[in-house]
């Protein structure tokens, strides 16, 4: 959209001040925001601890000229000469009716969406349904998929942009391209959701669940549903949740119709409650507007949530971003997850149950402060923080402050502790006892949770690599989004998860239930059953010495000679084992490990022996049976081996059906890799193996899909060092100019390639490269910021989001891989769960 700056004149009742011709395209409200100053109109608002007229000098500086105020700058002819300054009582109701005037240009859907929990996600999910992004409708042959997708050209508010600032910002987005609206309304008090309601006129209703929330300006529950019901007031339609009793009161209030939806049990790639009622409500909606969907590839909205190491052996979940009894849920959720394994299979060895059992058994700690805006009385509340609790499988509660200590006999927890504050909790014996738990801090940032939350995390040094576990699920989305409904997934843990840590990303997957984890050598898969992985685990590299481990630990090892099969066989029986699940694997152009493939018609070769003496062996013993069988492209990330990726599928083919009509039961067969999941969606098969590309690298093209590991670091020592003088060890960094040199605390030691230094490549600091001078020693590197607006302390990008890890496996003339496997275990991992 683009109005004269007449046009918006007139459409807000402003008196003009000044007269310099200008189009408006973008309203802005926060000058940190500013991206396209020239047809920007930034709106001065007021609020309780700023007030936008400061900004006015700035931004003109920066290139805008338009702007919304309630006072007129003095001498504003002279200092602002190209500036234009509309006048109006109150900058706010200026922007709400701007953005109103501008929806009534459309006629198109709009849906409305409120309620008290799930309406980013909803929105967000819908978006997806209905744009097609994620749909079997995106035509992924196409050499560009956006423009195959068959979907709706949608306009939605960006992120959580529901207030009374937000919704303005987010109407104003719609544009000739619209097909549909999707709007966020949230409201806080009695008397907000009118003026949303004129801005937003929403066509579809979606109200997600009335909770207690922002309860405290509220005489009751009903009352706040009443407000948000209000949204839909000249609605055609309204969709609620069947199970909310409040909504189910006061629904029949709405002149319109009404149509309550159920949580979704179809397919979804999310297993939570919540995520069922919501995607029950983007359903409901979808059918209604008669589009096709499918649920099946929807994927997470980012709502940030951290799992870092702690002190003493203790996991930290920090969840005190908010704080109320729904998000509570989520978390407790969360930790019963991140706590333990499930239930074990009653014919798993003896040492696996003891393993499940004691993992099963680490304590699951809460850290919860009073929590505000709950609208129930004290009592109600923590009686029901003490269902959720319990239900959660919380074992110690520990409460801080002064309401939540008031109403410790409502915490029916067997361990409980109550303090009045956090720096009370921090001095007492309960604080030096937290050992080996995983605990969920869950608390108003104004109770110094922060602090709390540094005091518990393990100290290592100021490197870390964080590790964003939704990115990773987004990846796993994507190549499922190729595969058959049908089709298992194995995805590769191996050297501790290409460097992401094994555990946390094992967890991750299990929860979205894949088929089949796999670790190269039996000690790394003895790890993961401690820690409560229930998940099948297969051993891509089984040794000899570890069999007794496997049968222990229920790890189905690779097979892949004569040798190693005859003594897998010798160990089971000796351990009196029947039918142990183990996955044969055959070489059919590789040549590194597998049993040999007769040639295969095409090639007009004699037929090698292998695969029949294979049949023979398996045949005539009972301690093992194939549950699978596999093979590796060595070339499915290029085009150049299409005929070589050919030719090994037909070998695969031909010797692995040989196989399956030896044995009456159903042997799995597998062969594409991550590269072949996209390249050979034909070849799937059963199962398809998933690798780098779970972690965020295409290995066709070498390009990021979604970053899951962000190695960061920080300035240690800011130094000028004058030109022709060295930097580091052998004199190797001469200068060749005055710099400013910083130091870093990241080295070889932690995994930064020492052949990175003397300027081969570069770090980002404050968004800005940074080359490596001289040596790269074992704990520090130094790097030139000359020039970069930086001091001691900011953060320090080696690869990430913003510095791809390609980049550095370009300079180093290899592969992401070693990159990523390469980073040290006493770099600390920090988890990001959104």
């Amino acid at each position: 959209m683009n109005y004269t700056i007449e046009k918006v004149t007139a459409l807000i009742g402003a008196h003009r001040y000044g007269d310099a011709p200008s189009n408006v395209g973008f309203l802005l409200t926060d000058s940190r925001s500013l991206c396209f100053p020239e047809e920007t109109l930034f709106f001065a608002l007021k609020s309780e601890r700023n007030d936008g007229h400061r900004y006015i000098d700035e931004l003109y500086r920066r290139g805008v000229r338009n702007f919304v105020v309630e006072r007129v700058p003095a001498s504003y002819a002279v200092k602002y000469p190209d500036g234009n300054f509309l006048k109006v009582i109150r900058p706010l109701e200026a922007l709400q009716r701007l953005a109103e005037r501008h929806r009534d240009e459309y006629r198109v859907p709009i849906v409305g969406i409120t309620g008290s929990n799930g309406k980013t996600i909803v929105k967000e999910w819908l978006y997806q349904v209905l744009s097609g992004v994620n749909s079997e409708r995106y035509d992924r042959s196409a050499p560009d998929p956006a423009g195959a997708k068959n979907g709706l050209a949608v306009t939605r508010s960006p992120r959580s942009y529901n207030s009374q600032i937000g919704v303005p910002l987010s109407v104003w987005l719609l544009n000739e391209q619209t097909e549909v609206g999707i709007f966020e309304a949230g409201i806080s008090k009695p008397g907000e959701m009118d003026a949303l309601r004129d801005i937003i006129q929403p066509t579809i209703g979606v109200i997600t669940n009335i909770g207690t929330a922002h309860q405290e300006n509220f005489a009751s529950v009903d009352e706040k549903c009443r407000e948000k019901l209000r949204l839909f007031k000249d609605a055609e339609v309204v969709f609620y949740p069947a199970n909310d009793p409040v909504i189910a009161r006061h629904i029949g209030e709405l002149k319109c119709k009404t149509i309550a939806f159920e949580p979704w049990e179809g397919e979804l790639p999310f297993i939570d409650r919540a995520s069922k009622e919501n995607a029950g409500a983007v359903a409901a909606v979808a059918a209604y507007l008669s589009e096709e969907f499918s649920l099946k590839h929807l994927e997470p909205v980012a709502m940030r949530l951290e799992v870092k190491e702690g002190q003493r052996g203790c996991t930290l979940i920090n969840d005190s971003y908010n704080s109320d009894i729904n998000s509570l849920d989520i978390a407790l959720d969360f930790l019963q997850r991140r706590g333990g394994g499930d239930a074990y299979d009653g014919s798993a060895s003896d040492a696996l149950k003891n393993e499940r059992i004691a993992a099963a058994g680490r304590k699951r700690t809460l850290i919860l402060s009073d929590i505000y805006q709950s609208g129930m009385t004290g009592e109600a509340l923590y009686r029901e923080v003490s269902v959720l609790c319990e239900k959660r499988g919380v074992e110690k509660f520990i409460g801080i402050g002064p309401e939540i200590s008031a109403y410790a006999d409502e915490i029916n927890i067997f361990e409980k502790y109550f303090f009045g504050s956090c720096d009370e909790f921090i001095n007492s014996s309960v604080f030096d006892g937290l050992r080996g738990e995983v605990i969920l801090l869950k608390g108003a940032r104004s109770f110094g949770f922060d602090h709390l939350t540094e005091l518990l995390e393990q100290k290592v040094h100021e490197t870390i690599l964080e590790v964003n576990l939704n990115a990773l699920v987004d990846n796993l989305n994507y190549y499922r989004s190729y595969m058959h409904p049908e089709t298992k997934i194995v995805c590769m843990v191996k050297a501790d998860a290409y460097g992401a840590g094994a555990v946390e990303v094992a967890k991750t997957l299990q929860d979205h239930r894949v088929d089949y984890l796999a670790v190269a050598v039996a000690d790394e898969g003895v790890t993961l059953r401690k820690a409560g992985i229930t998940q099948n685990i297969m051993i891509m590299n089984p040794e000899m010495t570890s069999f007794k481990t496997m049968f222990d630990y229920d790890l189905e090892p690779e097979v892949y000679s004569f040798r190693l099969l005859d003594a897998l066989i010798k160990a089971a029986r000796k351990e009196g084992i029947t039918g142990y699940p183990v996955h044969i694997k055959l070489d059919t152009g590789m040549h590194r490990l597998g049993f040999g493939t007769s040639p295969s018609p095409s090639e007009g070769g004699e037929c090698l022996p292998e695969i029949d003496k294979l049949i023979d062996v398996l045949k005539h013993q009972q301690a093992v049976v194939p549950r699978s069988v596999f093979s590796h492209f060595v070339g499915s990330d290029s085009v150049d081996f299409d005929e070589f990726s050919a030719l090994q599928f037909e070998r695969f083919d031909r010797a692995s059906r040989q196989l399956q009509a030896a044995f009456p039961h159903k042997i799995l067969r597998h062969m594409d890799n991550s590269a072949g999941i996209e390249h050979f969606p034909e070849r799937q098969l059963d199962m398809c193996r998933l690798g780098i590309g779970l972690y965020g690298v295409d290995s066709i093209d070498n390009r990021i899909l979604n970053t899951v590991s962000t190695l960061k670091t920080t300035i240690l020592q800011l130094r000028h060092v004058p030109k022709e003088d060295t930097v580091g060890y052998s004199r190797k960094g001469v200068l060749t100019r005055d710099s400013v040199i910083a130091a870093i605390p990241i080295g070889y030691a932690d995994g930064l390639n020492r052949h990175l230094g003397r300027g081969r490549c570069y770090c980002l600091v404050n968004g800005k490269k940074a080359p490596y001078v001289g040596n790269i020693c074992m704990d520090v590197a130094m790097i030139d910021v000359t020039g970069i607006d930086c001091k001691e302390g900011d953060q320090v990008e080696i690869f990430g989001e913003h510095l791809p890890v390609t980049v550095l496996s370009d300079c180093l003339d290899t592969i992401p891989y070693e990159v990523l496997t390469g980073i040290s275990n006493r770099v600390k991992r920090v988890y990001v769960q959104e």
